[in-house]
């Protein structure tokens, strides 16, 4: 195995035979000996999840208040966008109307021999308990990205088929009989008396009254659709789910999900009320079906050895960027780059692309032109010819001045006087100042080393006294040597004059510490190089 073929941001190696199912490992083969295009896809983890949360019924019967409900699910991937669920839900939804009803005739769960329909009011309620069994197809919405690896949520929708049994109950009496009196006393209380009708705008009121007049305790049976197929005495019904969801990952095995879940079920009677109020026969029903809805939050884990994260995490496109980025498994042709003249340097590259066959060139496919006289070498026939002697003929030939030794010669026999003796007409040199205790040349002290070197230059035969003041003290002496030396150093190194034509003298008395002077040594003796007189006060140059 090898972790250069990672797939998949690092989620699993690709050439990991133990991931792939045994079906698809002839595939897995032959894309790993480049004889087929696509990866096998790898086995991946399932879901189990648990959830919990609140139930709301969509019936002819307003909703009460909060109840509860959970869940338990199963999915697998059998895509990167598609998987399938399984779920079970119990819920638990109530409702209570506060309306009063007076046509109530046909409503079994209301006893005719204690409520009179027509006369006495009641107010419709219920409380239904359901269990639902479905299989979803879920697909997956945003883990196909085009501008990144992978995502840390995951949104979603399903829908699928499944069974719903439930079982229905309503609050007609308390151990005291029915609530007869007590609703006919709750509808006088908010009946309009101009017009006989009843006052809604105080709902939260008439509903609070309702419930206090209540033992709360479900236990007449509601009505149900006769010949509809039970199991274990509750009507069981087909139904269909939809719903959407969004998973928050916490690590590669646990994530937080919240999602909304919606039922469609075949029957008006969920909250055991079908009947239109059309008088006391209650002889027209309800067209609507009935259905519910869940809200709910949920942990889930992924579960499989041997398994990547469920496809559903992971980015089919994640490999393809990864290989067009930085090729690791496909095979690429040798390139082939042109070099029209063959000098080795590809045209794209070649700065003369028309170089004569058998020149030499640099990395720039350049005639290479050793002396840089212009000739390039393939025709120099003098390969290195000397600055001095340039320019050259057009073999690459120069023509040289005479040697610079008989230029000496030449000139000391005309500086030297009629006993043998050199003579010097360099004259007087100006003197270099330095300001406080620098000793860093201005700039026009630099303007004039540059004029003294230049009378050097022009008399060769001459010799230069370097001379600095100061010898009060071991720090004037030792300012005076600095600045000496500095003196030297930049006609040495800036100027190129031999350090032997230099005499150095420092701590020299009747002067001016701030000021050197140059004159003709030319015969004198002396050193040009002197070791400092206090080390231990030198400082840095500033």
């Amino acid at each position: 195995m090898s972790s250069s073929f990672a797939q998949i941001g690092g989620s699993y190696d690709l050439r990991d035979s133990s991931l792939i199912p045994a079906k698809r490992v002839p595939q897995h083969n032959e894309f790993l000996n480049n004889a087929y295009p696509f990866p096998a896809k790898p086995r991946n983890e399932w879901e189990i999840g648990i959830k919990g949360g609140l139930p709301f019924g969509s019936t002819d019967v307003r909703y009460w208040g909060p109840t509860g409900g959970f869940g338990l699910h199963v999915r697998k991937a059998l895509g990167y966008v598609f998987s399938l669920r399984g779920e079970f839900d119990w819920l638990r939804m109530k409702g209570l109307n506060f309306q009063p009803s007076s046509d109530f005739g046909k409503n079994t769960a209301w006893d005719p021999a204690s409520y009179v329909a027509g006369v006495d009011h009641v107010f419709y309620n219920y409380r239904t308990t359901v269990n639902e069994l479905s299989l979803q197809g879920v697909i997956t919405l945003n883990n196909v990205r085009f501008h990144r690896a992978k995502t840390g949520f995951n949104v979603y929708g399903f829908g699928g088929l499944g069974l719903s049994r439930y079982h229905t109950f309503v609050n007609t009496h308390d151990a005291s009989g029915s609530y007869e009196a007590q609703f006919n006393t709750i509808y006088d209380k908010y009946a309009n008396g101009a017009n006989g009708g009843f006052v809604y705008s105080n709902r939260k009121n008439i509903k609070k009254d309702i419930k206090a007049a209540m033992d709360g305790k479900f236990d007449t049976p509601a009505q149900t659709d006769p010949g509809q197929p039970t199991m274990g005495g509750w009507p069981i019904y087909p139904v269909l789910v939809v719903g959407a969801g969004a998973q928050f990952k916490l690590n590669n095995k646990f994530n937080i999900a919240a999602e909304y879940k919606y039922t469609f079920i075949k029957t008006d009677l969920l909250d055991g009320q079908q009947w239109q109020e059309n008088g006391a026969t209650q002889t027209a029903q309800t067209r609507d079906f009935d259905a519910y809805g869940f809200f709910s939050l949920g942990l889930n884990y992924n579960i499989g050895k041997k398994s990547v994260e469920p496809l559903w995490w992971l980015n089919p496109l994640d490999y393809a960027y990864s290989e067009i980025n930085a090729p690791r498994h496909m095979k690429l042709p040798k390139p082939v780059l042109d070099d029209a003249d063959g000098d080795g340097v590809t045209d794209q590259f070649d700065l003369e692309p028309n170089t004569p066959k058998g020149c030499p060139v640099d990395t720039h496919g350049v005639s290479r032109d050793t002396d840089g006289d212009g000739v390039p070498d393939c025709k120099d026939k003098e390969l290195i010819t000397p600055t001095q002697c340039q320019p050259v003929d057009a073999d690459g030939v120069g023509k040289c001045p005479d040697p610079q030794c008989c230029k000496d010669i030449k000139a000391m026999l005309d500086t030297v006087d009629i006993k043998g003796r050199h003579s010097c007409s360099i004259g007087d040199l100006p003197s270099i100042t330095f300001k406080g205790r620098s000793v860093t040349l201005s700039k026009d002290g630099k303007a004039l080393m540059a004029s003294i070197a230049d009378k050097m230059r022009n008399n060769p035969n001459c010799k230069v006294a370097v001379i600095g003041y100061g010898e009060s003290s071991k720090a004037a002496q030792q300012l005076s040597w600095d600045r000496v030396n500095e003196v030297i150093k930049y006609l040495v190194e800036k100027e190129g004059i031999s350090a032997d034509r230099f005499i150095f003298r420092y701590g020299q008395t009747n002067g001016d510490e701030n000021t050197i002077d140059l004159k003709d040594g030319t015969g004198e003796e002396g050193p040009n190089t002197v070791a400092p007189p206090h080390p231990n006060l030198m400082k840095k140059k500033k």
